[in-house]
């Protein structure tokens, strides 16, 4: 993960939406009563409770203490733990994610770990934010930086791949790639622009002297007003979703060890089609 710092007040102030659209993806992870499922990534734990309240056996983890004890307290097994450094080893039926793997910039590393603890043909679901993803908000915090002379390349905490690229990482680390999808999805935001770069941008904002964060978050909020703020004062963030659904293949999985692999080599691989077009989610299928 990045440098963020997570405050389960602030976020459940700001940033409940995320638990709150998180429902399609639980649809598609379709959980069965009994199974045993890791949810990485799982922040508050919103959805990990939602998942040992359908009968399932839920392990949840993050790497912020802040977000893990606020789990705690809703009574599931969360635990910290670098999701870029999974230690489990075949003790998963599925493992679910929801909004957590763009903070993760070392997807092979994270999927070679999901590969690891997934039992023999186990189930990887997850969404994320996808190539595209505030597109809009990220520019003007480049420009409101570079103002300040301030290079946000080395900032950035976010990992936005597209479907071609996440899906080809899957099929290297022996998944079969079951449905993958890049849509845009404009998520109403609960407050004003400063309240979600407060919670989600502090990699940024943190580069900056405390006195002078306010009045950054201001001028990127009025950069991007004319696109992402209606008449009445309502703001909406230009969101990209990547969903995917994929299971380890058998054969695949006999193949490969348990050694990191790096890279994605260009080489073909088997396995379903896949789709990588981006939709909008009015025309995405019900999940």
């Amino acid at each position: 993960m990045s440098d963020q710092c997570w405050d389960p007040v602030r976020y459940a102030r700001n940033a409940r939406f995320v638990a709150d659209l998180g429902s399609a993806v639980l649809e598609l992870l379709a959980p069965q009563p009994g199974e045993r499922i890791l949810d990485l990534g799982c922040g508050d734990g919103a959805l990990t409770e939602k998942l040992a309240a359908a009968g399932c056996q839920v392990v949840g983890v993050d790497s912020s203490p802040e977000q893990i004890a606020a789990a705690q307290k809703r009574g599931v097994d969360a635990r910290v733990k670098d999701c870029q450094a999974l230690d489990f080893d075949q003790e998963f039926d599925a493992v679910f994610s929801n909004a957590a793997l763009h903070w993760m910039k070392r997807a092979d590393d994270v999927i070679n770990g999901v590969r690891r603890a997934l039992r023999p043909e186990g189930r990887f679901v997850a969404e994320m934010g996808g190539s595209g993803c505030v597109g809009r908000v990220k520019r003007a915090i480049d420009i409101a930086l570079r103002r300040r002379g301030i290079d946000p390349k080395p900032l950035n905490p976010w990992y936005f791949p597209t479907a071609e690229d996440y899906g080809s990482r899957l099929r290297t680390h022996g998944f079969q790639v079951d449905s993958i999808s890049l849509f845009d999805r404009p998520t109403d935001l609960p407050g004003p622009l400063t309240d979600w770069l407060e919670t989600f941008a502090e990699p940024f904002t943190s580069a900056l002297p405390p006195a002078d964060r306010d009045e950054f978050c201001r001028e990127v909020q009025e950069a991007v007003r004319p696109e992402l703020c209606d008449a009445s004062g309502h703001w909406r963030a230009d969101y990209v979703r990547l969903r995917f659904a994929a299971h380890l293949d058998e054969k695949s999985e006999n193949r490969q060890t348990n050694s990191s692999i790096t890279g994605v080599p260009g080489q073909k691989t088997t396995g379903r089609p896949w789709g990588s077009a981006r939709v909008s989610s009015d025309e995405m299928p019900k999940q």
